[in-house]
Protein backbone atom coordinates (compact mmCIF):
# COMPACT_ATOMS: atom_id res chain seq x y z
CA UNK A 1 0.00 0.00 0.00
CA UNK A 2 1.08 3.56 -0.69
CA UNK A 3 1.31 5.70 2.45
CA UNK A 4 -0.64 8.68 1.14
CA UNK A 5 -0.54 10.33 4.55
CA UNK A 6 3.26 10.51 4.19
CA UNK A 7 3.34 11.70 0.58
CA UNK A 8 0.89 11.41 -2.30
CA UNK A 9 2.96 10.64 -5.41
CA UNK A 10 2.54 13.07 -8.29
CA UNK A 11 2.01 11.94 -11.90
CA UNK A 12 2.28 8.37 -10.64
CA UNK A 13 1.15 6.33 -13.63
CA UNK A 14 2.51 8.63 -16.39
CA UNK A 15 5.97 8.79 -14.79
CA UNK A 16 6.28 5.04 -14.28
CA UNK A 17 4.94 4.27 -17.76
CA UNK A 18 7.54 6.66 -19.23
CA UNK A 19 10.32 5.16 -17.11
CA UNK A 20 10.09 1.43 -17.76
CA UNK A 21 11.28 0.18 -21.14
CA UNK A 22 12.40 -3.30 -20.00
CA UNK A 23 10.45 -4.99 -17.15
CA UNK A 24 13.55 -6.98 -16.26
CA UNK A 25 15.87 -3.97 -16.25
CA UNK A 26 17.55 -2.05 -13.44
CA UNK A 27 15.96 1.22 -12.29
CA UNK A 28 16.55 4.00 -9.76
CA UNK A 29 13.95 5.93 -7.80
CA UNK A 30 16.13 8.85 -6.78
CA UNK A 31 13.56 10.36 -4.39
CA UNK A 32 11.92 7.51 -2.44
CA UNK A 33 9.93 9.54 0.13
CA UNK A 34 6.69 7.71 0.91
CA UNK A 35 7.54 4.98 -1.59
CA UNK A 36 4.59 5.59 -3.90
CA UNK A 37 6.59 5.69 -7.13
CA UNK A 38 8.76 2.77 -6.01
CA UNK A 39 5.76 0.54 -5.33
CA UNK A 40 4.28 1.35 -8.70
CA UNK A 41 7.61 0.58 -10.40
CA UNK A 42 7.83 -2.76 -8.58
CA UNK A 43 4.33 -3.64 -9.80
CA UNK A 44 5.53 -3.11 -13.38
CA UNK A 45 8.84 -4.98 -13.04
CA UNK A 46 9.36 -8.61 -13.95
CA UNK A 47 10.97 -11.24 -11.71
CA UNK A 48 14.50 -10.27 -12.84
CA UNK A 49 13.94 -6.53 -12.53
CA UNK A 50 15.73 -4.53 -9.84
CA UNK A 51 14.97 -1.20 -8.20
CA UNK A 52 17.37 0.94 -6.15
CA UNK A 53 15.78 3.78 -4.20
CA UNK A 54 17.55 6.73 -2.58
CA UNK A 55 16.49 9.08 0.21
CA UNK A 56 18.65 11.07 2.61
CA UNK A 57 15.77 11.58 5.07
CA UNK A 58 15.85 8.97 7.82
CA UNK A 59 12.05 9.26 8.19
CA UNK A 60 11.63 7.59 4.78
CA UNK A 61 13.07 4.29 6.03
CA UNK A 62 9.72 3.40 7.62
CA UNK A 63 8.14 3.23 4.14
CA UNK A 64 10.51 0.61 2.65
CA UNK A 65 8.60 -2.30 1.03
CA UNK A 66 9.52 -5.93 1.49
CA UNK A 67 10.58 -7.07 -1.94
CA UNK A 68 13.69 -9.03 -2.95
CA UNK A 69 14.00 -6.88 -6.08
CA UNK A 70 14.21 -3.68 -4.02
CA UNK A 71 17.23 -2.04 -2.37
CA UNK A 72 16.92 1.10 -0.25
CA UNK A 73 19.96 3.37 0.09
CA UNK A 74 19.85 6.07 2.76
CA UNK A 75 21.91 8.66 0.92
CA UNK A 76 21.68 11.79 -1.20
CA UNK A 77 20.76 11.01 -4.81
CA UNK A 78 23.71 13.07 -6.03
CA UNK A 79 25.83 10.00 -5.18
CA UNK A 80 23.87 7.39 -7.15
CA UNK A 81 26.84 6.44 -9.32
CA UNK A 82 29.09 5.69 -6.36
CA UNK A 83 26.48 3.69 -4.46
CA UNK A 84 25.39 1.69 -7.49
CA UNK A 85 29.01 0.64 -8.02
CA UNK A 86 29.05 -0.72 -4.47
CA UNK A 87 26.28 -3.09 -5.58
CA UNK A 88 28.15 -4.02 -8.75
CA UNK A 89 25.89 -1.94 -11.00
CA UNK A 90 27.44 0.30 -13.65
CA UNK A 91 24.57 0.52 -16.16
CA UNK A 92 20.86 1.05 -15.55
CA UNK A 93 17.69 1.34 -17.65
CA UNK A 94 15.98 4.30 -16.02
CA UNK A 95 16.08 7.06 -13.39
CA UNK A 96 12.99 8.68 -11.87
CA UNK A 97 13.41 11.84 -9.78
CA UNK A 98 10.50 13.62 -8.09
CA UNK A 99 12.19 16.79 -6.84
CA UNK A 100 11.03 19.08 -4.07
CA UNK A 101 9.76 18.51 -0.55
CA UNK A 102 7.57 15.61 0.51
CA UNK A 103 4.17 16.18 2.10
CA UNK A 104 5.54 14.58 5.26
CA UNK A 105 8.36 17.13 5.46
CA UNK A 106 5.94 20.02 4.92
CA UNK A 107 3.48 18.70 7.49
CA UNK A 108 6.00 17.90 10.25
CA UNK A 109 6.18 21.22 12.11
CA UNK A 110 9.43 20.25 13.83
CA UNK A 111 11.14 20.13 10.41
CA UNK A 112 10.55 23.87 9.77
CA UNK A 113 9.67 23.62 6.05
CA UNK A 114 6.21 25.17 6.17
CA UNK A 115 4.92 28.69 6.77
CA UNK A 116 1.78 27.13 8.31
CA UNK A 117 3.34 25.87 11.53
CA UNK A 118 5.53 27.33 14.23
CA UNK A 119 8.62 25.19 14.60
CA UNK A 120 12.40 25.37 14.67
CA UNK A 121 14.06 26.92 11.62
CA UNK A 122 15.55 23.67 10.37
CA UNK A 123 14.67 22.73 6.74
CA UNK A 124 17.31 19.98 6.52
CA UNK A 125 16.29 17.05 4.34
CA UNK A 126 19.23 15.16 5.81
CA UNK A 127 18.75 15.63 9.54
CA UNK A 128 22.41 14.81 10.21
CA UNK A 129 23.64 17.76 8.09
CA UNK A 130 25.52 20.44 10.01
CA UNK A 131 23.95 23.54 8.42
CA UNK A 132 20.29 24.41 9.06
CA UNK A 133 18.06 27.35 8.25
CA UNK A 134 18.88 28.90 11.63
CA UNK A 135 22.52 29.20 10.56
CA UNK A 136 21.65 30.87 7.26
CA UNK A 137 19.11 33.33 8.67
CA UNK A 138 21.35 34.38 11.56
CA UNK A 139 24.84 34.22 10.05
CA UNK A 140 24.62 35.18 6.37
CA UNK A 141 25.53 38.78 5.54
CA UNK A 142 23.09 41.31 4.12
CA UNK A 143 24.59 40.81 0.65
CA UNK A 144 24.45 37.01 0.90
CA UNK A 145 20.81 37.01 2.02
CA UNK A 146 19.86 39.46 -0.72
CA UNK A 147 21.44 37.26 -3.41
CA UNK A 148 19.83 34.19 -1.90
CA UNK A 149 16.33 35.67 -2.04
CA UNK A 150 16.87 37.02 -5.56
CA UNK A 151 18.33 33.85 -7.10
CA UNK A 152 16.50 31.06 -5.29
CA UNK A 153 13.22 32.74 -4.35
CA UNK A 154 12.81 35.41 -7.02
CA UNK A 155 11.59 37.59 -4.15
CA UNK A 156 10.52 41.13 -5.01
CA UNK A 157 12.23 43.58 -2.66
CA UNK A 158 14.88 41.01 -1.77
CA UNK A 159 17.22 43.66 -0.36
CA UNK A 160 14.58 45.07 1.98
CA UNK A 161 13.66 41.58 3.22
CA UNK A 162 17.31 40.77 3.91
CA UNK A 163 17.82 44.14 5.57
CA UNK A 164 14.86 43.54 7.89
CA UNK A 165 16.16 40.10 8.88
CA UNK A 166 19.60 41.52 9.68
CA UNK A 167 18.08 44.32 11.75
CA UNK A 168 15.84 41.90 13.68
CA UNK A 169 18.58 39.42 14.54
CA UNK A 170 20.74 42.18 16.04
CA UNK A 171 18.25 42.30 18.91
CA UNK A 172 17.29 38.63 19.12
CA UNK A 173 18.31 35.46 17.31
CA UNK A 174 15.69 34.26 14.83
CA UNK A 175 15.14 30.60 15.71
CA UNK A 176 11.61 29.65 14.63
CA UNK A 177 9.49 29.80 11.49
CA UNK A 178 7.00 32.23 13.03
CA UNK A 179 9.82 34.46 14.31
CA UNK A 180 11.12 34.73 10.74
CA UNK A 181 7.62 35.46 9.43
CA UNK A 182 7.09 38.18 12.04
CA UNK A 183 10.44 39.73 11.16
CA UNK A 184 9.41 40.36 7.55
CA UNK A 185 5.60 40.52 7.71
CA UNK A 186 5.41 44.34 7.85
CA UNK A 187 7.19 44.62 4.48
CA UNK A 188 4.71 42.49 2.55
CA UNK A 189 1.21 43.55 1.39
CA UNK A 190 -1.40 41.19 2.85
CA UNK A 191 -2.58 39.96 -0.55
CA UNK A 192 0.96 38.82 -1.42
CA UNK A 193 1.89 37.55 2.04
CA UNK A 194 1.62 33.78 1.58
CA UNK A 195 3.23 33.82 -1.86
CA UNK A 196 6.18 35.95 -0.73
CA UNK A 197 6.70 33.97 2.47
CA UNK A 198 6.71 30.76 0.41
CA UNK A 199 9.37 32.27 -1.87
CA UNK A 200 11.50 33.29 1.13
CA UNK A 201 11.22 29.83 2.67
CA UNK A 202 11.98 28.20 -0.69
CA UNK A 203 15.16 30.25 -1.09
CA UNK A 204 16.42 29.32 2.36
CA UNK A 205 15.51 25.65 1.88
CA UNK A 206 17.36 25.45 -1.44
CA UNK A 207 20.46 26.90 0.20
CA UNK A 208 20.27 24.59 3.24
CA UNK A 209 20.07 21.49 1.05
CA UNK A 210 22.22 22.71 -1.88
CA UNK A 211 19.31 21.57 -4.02
CA UNK A 212 20.28 22.92 -7.44
CA UNK A 213 23.83 21.58 -7.27
CA UNK A 214 22.43 18.22 -6.18
CA UNK A 215 20.11 18.14 -9.20
CA UNK A 216 23.02 18.98 -11.50
CA UNK A 217 25.05 16.12 -10.04
CA UNK A 218 22.14 13.71 -10.56
CA UNK A 219 21.64 14.76 -14.19
CA UNK A 220 25.35 14.39 -14.97
CA UNK A 221 25.50 10.99 -13.26
CA UNK A 222 22.40 9.84 -15.13
CA UNK A 223 24.09 10.62 -18.43
CA UNK A 224 26.96 8.35 -17.41
CA UNK A 225 25.07 5.37 -15.96
CA UNK A 226 22.05 5.09 -18.25
CA UNK A 227 22.19 2.51 -21.01
CA UNK A 228 21.40 3.52 -24.59
CA UNK A 229 17.63 4.14 -24.84
CA UNK A 230 17.40 4.27 -21.03
CA UNK A 231 14.97 6.83 -19.64
CA UNK A 232 15.39 9.89 -17.47
CA UNK A 233 12.12 11.09 -15.91
CA UNK A 234 12.17 14.29 -13.81
CA UNK A 235 9.29 15.96 -11.97
CA UNK A 236 10.00 19.58 -10.97
CA UNK A 237 7.99 22.01 -8.84
CA UNK A 238 9.48 25.43 -9.54
CA UNK A 239 11.12 27.20 -12.44
CA UNK A 240 14.69 26.88 -11.13
CA UNK A 241 14.47 23.07 -11.12
CA UNK A 242 12.59 22.86 -14.40
CA UNK A 243 14.99 25.17 -16.25
CA UNK A 244 17.96 23.02 -15.22
CA UNK A 245 16.27 19.82 -16.41
CA UNK A 246 14.95 21.32 -19.65
CA UNK A 247 18.27 22.91 -20.63
CA UNK A 248 20.32 19.81 -19.79
CA UNK A 249 18.05 17.56 -21.85
CA UNK A 250 18.28 19.96 -24.80
CA UNK A 251 21.96 20.93 -24.63
CA UNK A 252 23.74 18.45 -22.34
CA UNK A 253 25.06 21.38 -20.28
CA UNK A 254 23.46 23.75 -17.77
CA UNK A 255 24.34 27.05 -19.44
CA UNK A 256 24.85 28.02 -23.04
CA UNK A 257 24.87 25.69 -26.02
CA UNK A 258 26.14 22.14 -26.39
CA UNK A 259 29.84 21.84 -27.27
CA UNK A 260 30.65 21.06 -30.89
CA UNK A 261 33.48 19.12 -32.46
CA UNK A 262 35.69 20.34 -35.32
CA UNK A 263 32.98 19.49 -37.84
CA UNK A 264 30.20 21.27 -35.94
CA UNK A 265 28.58 18.11 -34.61
CA UNK A 266 26.77 18.57 -31.29
CA UNK A 267 27.37 15.72 -28.83
CA UNK A 268 24.21 15.43 -26.77
CA UNK A 269 23.70 12.68 -24.15
CA UNK A 270 19.88 12.77 -24.33
CA UNK A 271 17.03 13.28 -26.72
CA UNK A 272 13.67 14.60 -25.58
CA UNK A 273 10.71 12.22 -25.45
CA UNK A 274 7.47 14.14 -25.92
CA UNK A 275 6.68 17.49 -24.38
CA UNK A 276 6.29 18.71 -20.85
CA UNK A 277 3.63 16.78 -18.92
CA UNK A 278 1.52 18.38 -16.19
CA UNK A 279 -1.06 16.84 -13.84
CA UNK A 280 -4.65 16.98 -15.08
CA UNK A 281 -7.46 18.77 -13.25
CA UNK A 282 -8.60 15.54 -11.59
CA UNK A 283 -5.20 14.92 -10.01
CA UNK A 284 -4.85 18.54 -8.88
CA UNK A 285 -8.28 18.34 -7.25
CA UNK A 286 -7.14 15.29 -5.25
CA UNK A 287 -3.67 16.68 -4.50
CA UNK A 288 -3.29 20.49 -4.46
CA UNK A 289 0.50 20.15 -4.18
CA UNK A 290 0.56 18.66 -7.68
CA UNK A 291 -0.57 21.91 -9.33
CA UNK A 292 2.95 23.23 -9.97
CA UNK A 293 4.45 19.92 -11.13
CA UNK A 294 6.12 19.61 -14.53
CA UNK A 295 7.45 16.31 -15.84
CA UNK A 296 10.06 15.99 -18.56
CA UNK A 297 11.21 12.74 -20.16
CA UNK A 298 14.47 12.06 -21.98
CA UNK A 299 16.06 9.04 -23.62
CA UNK A 300 19.78 8.29 -23.57
CA UNK A 301 21.30 8.36 -27.02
Amino acid sequence: MIKTNYHLPVLLQPSVTALITDPNGIYVDATFGGGGHSRQILQQLGPQGRLFAFDQDADAVSNVPEDDRFTFIEANFRDIERYLKLYGVTTIHGVLADFGVSSHQFDAKERGFSIRFDGPLDMRMDQTASKSAIDIVNAYSLEELTQLFKLYGEVKGAYRVAEQIVATRQHQKIETTFALIEAVRSLIPERFLNKTLAQIFQAIRIEVNDELSVIKDLLLASARVLASEGRLVCISYHSLEDRLVKHFIREGVFEGAAPQDFYGNRHLPFKKRGGMVAPDAKEIEKNKRARSAKMRIAEKR
